[in-house]
């Protein structure tokens, strides 16, 4: 019933069909498209989400409204996001004149690049190529919100939701652990959608950490590139690579030669990250790849050997934080969050940094 000549021909009678006011308009697979076509699946997430009635939603991707529909009926308000100026019409057409219409705001754009309002809650169904930078989008959005109740690829899902010693347990997982807590609630198979994805999809409840975990940036992201360059070989064969040692006696000199000059680089109550500053959109976008064991950063190949049979006084320096936290045998891939954070504050401490 779905052809090019239903489409065309009676855009207004698919009204009282199975798909209730998506008559004429054809989906973008290009644009991550991927209408939620199953009422049940659409009460389950909603109910799922917890939302109270005084709650302002804040929904991506609401395309033809049917999850948006049951968001009003349960929260205050919902505040929708939609790149695509044909779905923000049939949006607003679709409420026009009913008592749910004074309680919608959509706002026509691209969520990456928009100025996100005050919302209590999130629940989407989101664009998956979009999945890595709205999470961390999300997550340093001000004021906190309550909870993300999103849709993600089922095998982004799973990175996000993976605990140490999981094949999927990567620098994604960790930095989105260090902001909230993530778990797992429902699975979503392709045939839920029109037009069907080509992989499953789960759903996922975010809720940002009150209070936030405290570390640098710059210092962290740098520390953990490191740690996961090879996540599964040992941290003390990770940390004798000639390019790991020679990076943090550069960092280390550096740091020294400010102090000297009185300049204090990277006291204590600067270790902090910036929580109100947004994250480069591009910065997160192949976290969720990059983890494999043959996947090293560029700038850290292994191929550069190590320095076990070169006398260093550094890289003593460097061995001996990780011997003094019994880190040296210990592998990232089964690292918890507390271990990671322990051991950089063990480093920092001995005056070697990472940004």
């Amino acid at each position: 019933m779905a052809g090019g000549k239903a489409r065309k021909e009676k855009p207004k009678a698919s009204a009282a069909a199975h798909t209730p006011y998506q008559g004429g308009i054809s989906f973008h697979k290009s644009k991550g498209q991927h209408i939620l076509k199953n009422p049940l699946l659409v009460d389950s997430i909603v109910q799922k989400a917890g939302i109270k009635s005084t709650d302002t939603i804040l929904e991506i991707g609401p395309g033809t409204g049917n999850l948006t529909k049951k968001l009003l009926e349960a929260g205050k308000a919902v505040v929708a996001v939609e790149v695509d100026p044909r779905m923000v019409l049939e949006l607003q057409r679709r409420f026009q004149g009913t008592p749910l219409s004074n309680r919608l705001k959509v706002i026509q754009g691209d969520v990456l690049k928009t100025d996100l309002p005050y919302f209590d809650i999130c629940v989407a169904n989101i664009p998956y190529q979009i999945s890595s930078p709205l999470t961390f989008k999300l997550l340093n959005h001000q004021p906190s919100f309550r909870c993300a109740i999103i849709m993600f690829q089922r095998e982004f899902a799973m990175r996000l939701v993976a605990q140490p010693g999981d094949k999927l347990y990567c620098r994604l997982t960790v930095n989105t652990q260090l902001l909230a807590r993530v778990s797992h609630l429902l699975k979503v198979g392709k045939n839920n959608f029109r037009p069907p994805p080509k992989v499953d999809s789960s759903v996922v409840r975010i809720e940002p950490r009150k209070p936030r975990i405290e570390v640098k940036q710059k210092e962290w992201d740098g520390f953990l590139r490191i740690c996961f360059n090879r996540k599964n070989k040992t941290l003390g064969s990770i940390f004798r690579q000639k390019s790991v040692i020679t990076l943090l006696e550069k960092n280390y000199k550096t740091v020294q030669a400010l102090k000297l000059s009185g300049q204090g680089l990277m006291e204590d109550n600067d270790n902090k990250m910036d929580f109100s500053r947004p994250r480069d959109n591009n910065e997160d976008l192949n976290m969720e790849v990059e983890d494999d064991d043959d996947g090293a950063d560029e700038e850290m190949q292994v191929e550069d050997g190590d320095v076990e049979g070169e006398p260093s006084e550094f890289k003593d320096k460097v061995l001996g934080v990780l011997k003094e936290g019994d880190f040296e045998e210990k592998r990232s891939s089964k690292l918890t969050l507390q271990e990671f954070l322990y051991l950089l504050s063990l480093f920092n401490k001995a005056g070697i940094h990472f940004s």
